[in-house]
C-alpha cells in the first residue's frame, strides 16, 4: 500500500471501513480527513482522484479516472491511480463492479447498487438493492453463501433488445 513503511501492522486494520454508526464522508475534504485520521497521507494525486470520483456521473474505469487526473497532473501514473483506488476501497469510500466483459468500474460506495447489463446493446441499468434481497436470502439459506450484488452484473437482454 502507499501509506508508508512506518506501519508494520496490517494495512487492513489501518483502513478498516468506517464504523457502522459512522457515516461515510460525502465530500472530498471529508474523505481526506478520514485518510489523515487513519494515518494516510494526503497527496495531490489522491485529491485529484477523489475530485474525479465525486464529479463522475456513473461508473468510471481506472483508465478513465487516470485520464481525468492526468489532464490536470500529467505526471500521475496509472499505477498510482490503481493503488489509490485499492486504498479507497479498503476504506469503504469506493466500490468496484464488473459490468459484463469489460474492465472493472468504480463509483462511490454511498451510491452502491446492483447492475443489470444488456448483452445486446450494452446498456447498464442500476438496480436497487431490494431487487436482490430474495436472491441473497435464498443463497444464504440453501448454500450458506452470502452474495455481494454490488460486485457483479446480472447479464441479460433489455426491453429494446428482447
Amino acid at each position: 500500500m502507499s501509506f508508508g513503511s512506518a506501519y508494520h501492522g496490517s494495512v487492513s486494520k489501518l483502513f478498516a471501513p468506517p464504523d457502522a454508526d459512522q457515516a461515510t464522508p460525502s465530500t472530498v475534504d471529508g474523505v481526506l480527513a478520514l485518510l489523515r485520521e487513519r494515518g494516510g497521507r494526503v497527496t495531490s494525486a489522491r485529491r485529484l482522484l477523489l475530485e474525479a470520483i465525486f464529479e463522475a456521473k456513473g461508473h468510471r474505469t481506472a483508465e478513465e479516472l487516470a485520464e481525468e487526473v492526468q489532464a490536470r497532473a500529467p505526471d500521475v501514473h496509472l499505477s498510482t491511480i490503481y493503488r489509490n483506488l485499492d486504498d479507497l476501497q479498503e476504506l469503504g469510500i469506493v466500490v468496484h463492479a464488473h459490468l459484463g466483459h469489460g474492465p472493472s468500474t468504480y463509483h462511490l460506495a454511498a451510491t452502491a447498487h446492483g447492475h443489470l447489463v444488456c448483452d445486446g446493446c450494452g446498456a447498464v441499468i442500476q438496480a436497487p438493492d431490494d431487487l436482490f434481497t430474495s436472491l441473497s436470502r435464498s443463497t444464504r439459506a440453501r448454500f450458506g453463501f452470502t452474495i455481494d450484488p454490488h460486485h457483479f452484473a446480472m447479464l441479460g437482454r433489455c426491453r429494446r433488445c428482447q
